[in-house]
C-alpha cells in the first residue's frame, strides 16, 4: 500500500488502511491521545492516535504544527454524537497507524490557521509561500485558475485561438514608462518589456488570425500606488471584422456565464449590462467607472456596466494633445474626417468602450484605426514630427498597407476583476507572489545590484548619486 489518497476522497475508504500526506494543521496532544488536524491540497481531516498503537504515539507526540507528514491510517466513521454537519470529513476520522516525518518545520513567522489580512502585509510578503498555505489565500489562487480555466474554454468554443506574444519588443512612445533590459549582443541597445501585447495582436489581424486571446503579462515602471503591481495580468483580445457592438456582446456574454458557472453566490444587479456616455457618466456620478450598486453593502452584488462615446484626446498640463485611453483606437465614423483633417480635435470621440464593476475598471478596448494615414493623424495631434512616427511606428504603417482588415478589440484587467469577484480590499491579495507598493519582491529582495562583471559584459556603468 502505498499509493497516496488526497484528504478529499477519504470518505470513500471506509474501513480501509490509507496513506495521505499533507501539512500539521493543528495537533492536540490529549495524553492518552493525541489529535492531529492534517491538510493537503484538498482538504482537512482529523487523525488520532490511540493508546493501543504505542510507536504512533510516540511519533505524534514529538511532530509539531506545520511539519510535513507521510501518515498510514485506518478510515473509521465518526459515533453519532461527534458527526460535523456540513464540513470536508466531519463523518470520518483517520486512526494513525504510523508517521514518517517528511521534512520539519521552524515556529512559522505568523499564525495562517486565521485571516492573515490582519499580519502586517511587509511580513506576510517576505513569507508569501506561508501565507499562501491559509485558506483564504488557496482559496484566491486556485479560483483565479477557475476562472482563467473558463476563459479559455469559453473562448475556445467560440473559435478564438490563444496566441503568445513576445516579452522582448521595442519601447515606443504610446503608454506608461517601460521597463527596460540591455541587448548584450547590441551594446547601447534596449529591449522592452510589453506594457501590453496591444501592437502585436493587432499585427495579428493582419496576419489573418481574426480571432486571438492571450493571458498576458504586462509591464509598466509606473509611480507607486496602492493598487498597481510592476507586473500584472491581461485577458487580452482581439477580432477582425467587428464593430463595438460585436466585441462588447461576446465579453458580456462570456462575463455573465462566468459569473453565474463559478460564482453562483453572486447576483448580477442588471442583465444585459446597463450602458452610458462618458458624458452622462462624468455628470451624474463624477466617475468614468462608476458604481451602480444598488445595496452597496452587498458584498455579493456585481453591477456591471458599460461607457462609452469617450474623447479621443485631451491636454496634457503642458498645453498638447494626448491620448485619453490608446492612440491606436478608431474615432467614431462621423468623426473620422475631423481627425483626417485635423479639426474640432476636442470633439472627436472614439469608439472606445470601458466595462465597469462595482466603481473600478475591469476592462477597455476599442475598434482600431486600421489605415496607416488614420494613424499618423493621430501622432501629429499629438505633436510627434513625420521622422519620429517612421522611427517608432513603421512597423504598423507598413502592415496597415499591407491589407489588415477592420478590427477591434478589449483587454480586462484579470487581477482587478479577481479582486472584486473575491471580495479583496487589493489585487495583491489575488496575486500568488506580489510586490509591495513601492516594487519590492520582499521574498527575492529585488530589485537588487548585479556584479561588475555583468554590468561590464553588458557595457553598462553606473551613475551612482
Amino acid at each position: 500500500m502505498s499509493k497516496r489518497i488526497y484528504i478529499k476522497d477519504l470518505k470513500n475508504f471506509v474501513g480501509q488502511e490509507v496513506l495521505i500526506n499533507g501539512w500539521v494543521d493543528v495537533r492536540r496532544d490529549q495524553g492518552k491521545l493525541v489529535f492531529i488536524d492534517m491538510r493537503d491540497m484538498t482538504g482537512k481531516v482529523q487523525c488520532v492516535v490511540l493508546p493501543n498503537h504505542t510507536e504512533a504515539i510516540e511519533q505524534a507526540k514529538e511532530v509539531r504544527t506545520e511539519w510535513v507528514l507521510s501518515i498510514k491510517g485506518l478510515v473509521n466513521k465518526r459515533p453519532d454524537k461527534n458527526i460535523k454537519e456540513d464540513i470536508l470529513n466531519g463523518d470520518i476520522e483517520l486512526e494513525i497507524l504510523d508517521i514518517e516525518v517528511l521534512n520539519k518545520s521552524e515556529t512559522i513567522p505568523f499564525e495562517i490557521d486565521k485571516d492573515t489580512r490582519n499580519i502586517s502585509e511587509d511580513v506576510r510578503l517576505k513569507y508569501r509561500y506561508v501565507d499562501l498555505r491559509s485558506d483564504r489565500m488557496q482559496k484566491n489562487v486556485r479560483n483565479r485558475h477557475k476562472v482563467i480555466k473558463f476563459i479559455r474554454d469559453f473562448l475556445d468554443k467560440e473559435d478564438f485561438i490563444e496566441i503568445e506574444t513576445p516579452l522582448l519588443t521595442k519601447s515606443t512612445p504610446e503608454g506608461s514608462r517601460d521597463y527596460v533590459v540591455p541587448a548584450r549582443l547590441y551594446p547601447g541597445n534596449f529591449y522592452a518589456l510589453p506594457q501590453s501585447p496591444q501592437q502585436y495582436k493587432q499585427l495579428l489581424m493582419t496576419a489573418g488570425m481574426e480571432k486571438y486571446f492571450q493571458i498576458a503579462r504586462c509591464m509598466r515602471d509606473e509611480d507607486t500606488r496602492g493598487d498597481r503591481q510592476p507586473e500584472f495580468t491581461q485577458l487580452d483580445l482581439e477580432m477582425s471584422f467587428v464593430d463595438k457592438e460585436d466585441v462588447m456582446d461576446v465579453n458580456e456574454k462570456l462575463m455573465i456565464e462566468l459569473v453565474q458557472k463559478i460564482y453562483p453566490e453572486k447576483k448580477i444587479q442588471q442583465i444585459p449590462f446597463p450602458r452610458m456616455t462618458f458624458k452622462e457618466a462624468m455628470e451624474k456620478y463624477n466617475s468614468d467607472k462608476p458604481d451602480l450598486r444598488e445595496n452597496k453593502e452587498d458584498p455579493n452584488l456585481l453591477a456591471f456596466c458599460w461607457v462609452v462615446d469617450f474623447p479621443f484626446f485631451e491636454k496634457t498640463e503642458e498645453g498638447s494633445w494626448t491620448f485619453t485611453h490608446n492612440p491606436f483606437s478608431k474615432p467614431k465614423d462621423e468623426h473620422m474626417e475631423w481627425l483626417l483633417n485635423k479639426e474640432k480635435i476636442e470633439d472627436i470621440l472614439t469608439t472606445q468602450y470601458d466595462l465597469a464593476l462595482n466603481g473600478f475598471e475591469i476592462g477597455g478596448g476599442s475598434i482600431r484605426n486600421h489605415s496607416p494615414e488614420a494613424l499618423e493623424k493621430v501622432f501629429e495631434i499629438m505633436g510627434h514630427k513625420m521622422e519620429n512616427i517612421k522611427k517608432n511606428f513603421d512597423h504598423m504603417l507598413e502592415a496597415f498597407s499591407l491589407g489588415t482588415p477592420p478590427h477591434g478589440g478589449i483587454a480586462w484587467g484579470l487581477d482587478r476583476l479577481m479582486m472584486v469577484l473575491q471580495n479583496e480590499p487589493n489585487i495583491r491579495e489575488v496575486i500568488t507572489f506580489a510586490k509591495t507598493g513601492e516594487g519590492k519582491d520582499l521574498m527575492m529582495n529585488s530589485p537588487a545590484e548585479i556584479s561588475k562583471e555583468q554590468l561590464d559584459e553588458l557595457n553598462i556603468s553606473l551613475n551612482k548619486k
